[in-house]
């Protein structure tokens, strides 16, 4: 797809004699919400560590608006744009949600550890422009009460939507979320599908989701992709991908 905003081409990375992703194929175009579904080990999150720069591939590239970058440090892809999610929530807990969020804009910050140390004009303006920025994503993710609270004291629901909060401080062209309502009830799960809609197209982002709830994946992804085994055994529409025979044996089961 010579449009795409991110590319994997005949990504490949083995772990001993484990082959965890297979000469995978996977492209977005700018402004999609796509999907990555797949069972339990078919790779996904090592999909995501690929794209991250947390795993090098022993094969293939990755390219982002056509540059390559893999085997790229992970706060290097970062601050190219892309930013992601954990499947297990990795705040920094004992700060505040405040905090959380300033940290995903550090990549930003154009003063020097000098400017900071004196405290000089130039930081004390950024650092103000950063705080607001943080103050605005909080109130986007209805987060704004909690600012001053500790991380660790919200509740799970609240962590959730804080750590995308944080990701998107980054300012990224690309967010990858690594099943993001896990953990969730069914009315914290509605709440969040609307709000991933509305921050792509309020964001102007592209979106890859690792989801294992089904009703969220075909309610909000455009297209999905199906990973099984490392391997993509299928790419389509909501609807393609429902009726698919190798993704019913594979991961769907029949209904």
């Amino acid at each position: 797809m010579n449009d795409a905003i991110l590319a994997l081409h005949d990504c490949t990375i083995s772990f001993g004699g484990l082959l965890a992703v297979d000469k995978a194929n996977i492209a977005l175009k700018s402004g999609e919400l796509v999907g990555l579904i797949g069972p339990n080990g078919a790779g996904k999150t090592t999909v995501f560590n690929l794209i991250t720069g947390v795993y090098r591939p022993s094969s293939g590239e990755i390219r982002l608006n056509g540059r390559p970058i893999h085997g790229q440090k992970p706060h290097r892809i970062a601050a190219q744009g892309v930013a992601r999610t954990f499947q297990n929530i990795r705040l920094f807990g004992s700060l505040s949600a405040l905090d959380n969020v300033r940290i995903g804009a550090h990549a930003h910050a154009r003063y020097s550890p000098l400017s900071a140390i004196i405290r000089s004009g130039a930081f004390r303006t950024q650092d103000h422009e950063l705080r607001n920025q943080a103050i605005h994503l909080l109130h986007v993710f209805g987060l704004g009460k909690f600012q001053n609270e500790t991380a660790h004291n919200l509740p799970y629901g609240e962590q959730r939507r804080l750590e995308i909060a944080r990701a998107l401080a980054s300012n990224p062209q690309v967010l990858l979320l690594d099943e993001p309502t896990a953990g969730m009830n069914p009315h914290e799960t509605r709440e969040l599908m609307e709000l991933i809609k509305s921050i792509r197209d309020d964001f102007g982002l592209t979106i890859l989701l690792i989801e294992h709830d089904m009703k969220v994946v075909m309610g909000i992804c455009e297209r999905i992709y199906v990973l099984d085994y490392g391997e993509v055994i299928a790419e389509g529409l909501p609807e393609e991908i429902r009726k698919n025979p190798e993704v019913i044996k594979a991961y769907l089961g029949e209904a």
